[in-house]
This record gives C-alpha cells, sequence and structure tokens, in this order.
C-alpha cells in the first residue's frame, strides 16, 4: 500500500473481515491468504512460547528460540504481504482500465497490464515461498514442543497449506495475462514444487500430532 494507507496489520479482525465481504476487489483472495499465513506463524510463535523453560523440553530448547525468532518475523512478513497483494492486484485493475480507444492508447494499456500481471502473480508466489518456509519450522517443532498444545502445531499447519494454496490459485490465475510463456512456465514450476513439499510436510506434521512422541532434539 502507498505512503498514509491503513495497512491491514492496523485493521480490527472484524474489520478486515467488513473489508473482504466488502463490493471493492482489494483486499481479496490474495491478502486472505497472507493474512491466513500470518495467523499459522502466531499459533507456531504460541506453542513456541508455551515450550520453552520448561524442563520436560529443555532438550529442545535452541528449537523452541528458532522458532520463536523466526515466527515472530514471519507473522509479520505474511502480514506486509497482504498490503502488497492488494496493491498488485489494485495496480492490475487499473492497468486493465486504462483506455484503449485507440491503437497508441492500446499499446500502452497492454504493456501496463503485463507489467502489473507480474507483480500480480509474483507476491502470491513470495506467500507460497514464506508458506513453505513456515511450514518447515512446523515440522521442526512437531515433536520437540509441548505436548499439550500439538494440536495447534496440526493447524498452523493446515493454515499455512491452505494460504499458501489460496495464494497459489492468484498466482495462476494472473499469469496469462502476463503474455510470457517461459516466465510462466517457470513460475509454474516453482508453485508446484513447493505445493507438492508443503502437501509433504504437512502429512508428516499431522501423523507426527497423533502419535504423541517426542522426537530427538535437532542439532545445534
Amino acid at each position: 500500500m502507498g505512503d498514509g494507507a491503513v495497512r491491514y496489520a492496523d485493521f480490527t479482525l472484524a474489520g478486515f473481515s467488513d473489508a473482504l465481504a466488502s463490493d471493492a476487489p482489494v483486499p481479496g483472495g490474495g491478502s486472505a491468504s497472507a493474512v491466513a499465513a500470518s495467523l499459522a506463524a502466531s499459533l507456531l510463535v504460541m506453542v513456541a512460547r508455551l515450550s520453552i523453560g520448561r524442563p520436560k523440553y529443555a532438550a529442545y530448547a535452541a528449537t523452541h528460540e528458532r522458532a520463536i525468532a523466526a515466527g515472530e518475523a514471519a507473522r509479520h512478513r505474511f502480514l506486509d504481504l497482504a498490503d502488497e497483494d492488494a496493491a498488485a492486484y489494485a495496480t492490475f485493475g487499473a492497468a486493465r482500465k486504462l483506455p484503449k480507444d485507440t491503437p497508441e492508447r492500446d499499446g500502452v494499456r497492454a504493456g501496463a497490464v503485463r507489467v502489473a500481471a507480474r507483480a500480480a502473480a509474483e507476491v502470491p508466489l513470495e506467500v507460497v515461498r514464506n508458506c513453505h518456509s513456515l511450514v518447515q519450522l512446523i515440522e521442526s517443532l512437531t515433536g520437540r514442543s509441548n505436548v499439550n498444545a500439538a494440536s495447534d502445531l496440526d493447524v498452523a499447519a493446515l493454515l499455512a497449506q491452505a494460504a499458501a494454496r489460496g495464494a497459489g490459485a492468484n498466482v495462476i490465475i494472473n499469469l496469462p495475462a502476463v503474455e510470457d510463456p517461459r516466465y510462466a512456465g517457470t513460475l509454474l514450476t516453482d508453485l508446484e514444487g513447493r505445493l507438492h513439499a508443503i502437501e509433504l510436510i504437512v502429512a508428516g506434521v499431522h501423523a507426527r500430532v497423533r502419535s504423541g512422541h517426542l522426537g530427538e532434539a535437532e542439532a545445534p
């Protein structure tokens, strides 16, 4: 969002829900996905804080500290991405509304749409990339944290997966307007690889949570 604009991080939960429910094109699914990912990161931090300093989980203290630091950074980054996604899509929408009543204006419009479409695809892909990193953090904490909060890690993983899939849908829908098959292919390969990796990690988190077993401490 531009200077002086209200950030979604400053909205109340009800305010953001109201904004999503309005007939305005932004915020939309991309921003909603980023906010969901921020909630997943917040759950990760919560579980780490419920674990650190407890004698039963002392062997995993380094993992808890890493999870808190990385999770805090992640939850703020996702909220920034919610703003970036809205700004990118607003620019894309504005480009598509440019006049095309003359060949010259049509050419200007077409170029602006292609440029804006790149941003409208790249920002949600960045959400997916960050979700991939987040589920790896969640995986590292699973079986190394307070077992009474294990289901919260499961929820965090599922939220992160849903956020990645939602953001991925925005990548796919915006890519055709770029009109560059090679570029589109590169982004799609990255997207599909990360979504598959996320799916596998989340399945592993779910299985470990259900087992209820603690694992070995991570290497320092």
